[in-house]
């Protein structure tokens, strides 16, 4: 799924290049490239709220207590085929133990199993068009948002993205966090 993520000029419409590439250049993304991502995800106010001071303990436990209730509507009211009813069931497990990560602070792992919780949720969205070699640029005519935020899990997912997380300062990973989690948050 999502191959060529890094590949910005293969899978980003030309206007959003530059905003895409300062996310995930090859050294890891800045909190200001993170804070520019959000604004064209349209995400920008809230994540910029969420990111000052990186909030208190209890406003951040709140926001993501939101996320899961949210994330958990998404995927319940998913009509998917009875045989991926059980595939949907693993989904909805897999989403507090991904919280618990966040509120420890482990932010590497976290990031690894958002990837992982996010590629279910393409599958149980769009079904087998989520693994297509051109499913980003399938979102993209979709909606632009909705494209880019794609094309954002294709890189988190991408051997090249878990490859910069793993030397990545801990306050970058939580903002590389925090974009997906708003988003979804905000859907």
């Amino acid at each position: 799924m999502f191959t060529d993520a890094l590949d910005v000029s293969r899978t980003l419409p030309r206007e959003f290049r530059s905003v895409a590439g300062k996310l995930f250049p090859r050294t890891g993304p800045s909190l200001q490239a993170a804070a520019s991502f959000a604004n064209v995800l349209g995400i920008g106010e809230d994540y910029g709220l969420l990111l000052k001071g990186t909030s208190t303990e209890r406003e951040m436990g709140i926001f993501l207590e939101r996320f899961q209730n949210n994330l958990d509507l998404l995927i319940q009211k998913t009509w998917v085929e009875k045989a991926d009813e059980a595939r949907k069931n693993a989904l909805l497990d897999k989403v507090p133990p991904f919280v618990s990560l966040i509120e420890k602070g482990d932010y590497r792992e976290a990031l690894r199993e958002f990837g992982v919780i996010l590629e279910e949720l393409a599958y149980l969205f769009f079904g087998s068009q989520s693994q297509s070699d051109d499913f980003t640029e399938y979102t993209f005519r979709i909606d632009i948002e909705m494209g880019l935020f794609w094309w954002y899990v294709g890189t988190l997912s991408s051997p090249q993205g878990l490859e910069w997380a793993k030397s990545a300062d801990s306050k970058v990973l939580l903002a590389v966090l925090l974009l997906g989690i708003c988003y979804l948050t905000n859907f």
